[in-house]
């Protein structure tokens, strides 16, 4: 809850202080692949589908350079997590964006050690200035975790 709170006020602080900054919501559905080779993950398939939504912050940083910082709740029937995605967003060209850098996630109900540090790698492609279609690919490090592909659109409020 603390991890949501302060990610919850730096969105808000970061908003009011930078004049170049979108905010945005997404949301769509998301597979998962559990490896069972290297780990018990109860009477989950190799690969499930799932949900996600969450808030986006879009900072810009230097022509063609962007911060983005985002919230993720994803749930998979009983599997449920934060992720805390915080970007380095690159300009291919005005409507296609490559984005990479660390993500902080939180799993609620899965594993005894419950917050993991892991690596997201993102493509969006600008339908119109306030609406994109992206994906994500979020890839576990510590130990064991699933790693998670993302298929969603983002709309800039």
């Amino acid at each position: 809850m603390r991890l949501f709170l302060s990610f919850l006020f730096s969105f808000t602080f970061l908003a009011t202080i930078q004049s170049q900054t979108d905010f945005g919501i997404k949301g769509g559905t998301s597979l998962t692949f559990f490896n069972e080779d290297n780990g018990v993950f109860g009477e989950n398939p190799e690969t499930e589908v799932g949900y996600f939504g969450g808030i986006f912050l879009d900072i810009v940083i230097d022509k063609g350079f962007h911060i983005q910082p985002e919230l993720v709740y994803k749930g998979i029937g009983d599997f449920e997590f934060l992720n805390v995605p915080i970007y380095l967003k690159y300009d291919v060209d005005n409507n296609f964006h490559i984005l990479a850098g660390p993500s902080l996630n939180y799993f609620f109900n899965f594993f005894n050690n419950k917050f993991k540090i892991r690596a997201d790698v993102s493509i969006a492609y600008d339908i119109t200035s306030d609406l994109d279609i992206n994906l994500k690919y979020t890839i576990g490090f510590q130990e064991i975790s699933p790693n998670v592909l993302f298929i969603g659109l983002g709309y800039r409020l």
